[in-house]
């Protein structure tokens, strides 16, 4: 038997993670790890180390099935990791990230007022307003944390969703910081000699 790692242990993170928002939105700031970290490892390192072994949630959609014993083989649709939609998804993802960062400058602006909700699935809103206290933070600080959890929350359930119909990490085939590190280290090895 495989001797456990310590970053086999990693599954844990997303459950706290989710945790700690709900209990103080300001806790959302944390997923900006899950954000730069991967980026940082693939620019530095030209290889996907975080995705293959650190990423918290990839692990954590390992970890469900074998702990309630219930594992789908089932293939997803090959539409899921072609590549259009792998990319698509990304700018997608992308354009939703970049509307929490516009949201974020018009609160900073004074041009709107905090919103204290978690829009899942970028639609369905959610009123959130227990997990922050008025003036605990910058109103700013706070809209980007709101809508960066509800990012966050969307993709994993998204995640889930999909575990339960697939294999457990059919996120992963298409998730966007995946498409991203995958850019990036080819990007960093084109022109390189193949391994022979």
């Amino acid at each position: 038997m495989k001797k456990k790692q310590w970053y086999d242990y990693l599954w844990i993170w997303p459950i706290l993670y989710f945790a700690l928002g709900f209990f103080n939105i300001l806790f959302a700031w944390l997923g900006m790890i899950d954000f730069l970290l991967p980026l940082f490892i693939a620019v530095m390192g030209g290889n996907k180390f975080f995705c293959n072994d650190l990423c918290g949630r990839g692990r954590l959609f390992a970890v469900i099935p074998k702990t309630f014993k219930f594992t789908r083989k089932k293939a997803a649709p090959a539409w899921l990791s072609s590549k259009w939609f792998r990319y698509g998804f990304l700018v997608f993802f992308a354009a939703m990230f970049c509307n929490v960062a516009y949201q974020t400058w018009l609160v900073f602006g004074g041009a709107a007022s905090l919103k204290e909700t978690v829009k899942l699935f970028w639609t369905f809103r959610v009123p959130w307003g227990w997990a922050y206290t008025a003036g605990t933070a910058p109103e700013w600080a706070a809209q980007f944390s709101f809508g960066f959890y509800s990012l966050m929350l969307t993709s994993a359930l998204i995640g889930l969703i999909l575990m339960m119909f697939y294999r457990p990490r059919t996120w992963c085939v298409f998730c966007p910081m995946g498409s991203m590190t995958q850019l990036i280290c080819k990007a960093r090895h084109r022109g390189e000699e193949p391994d022979r």
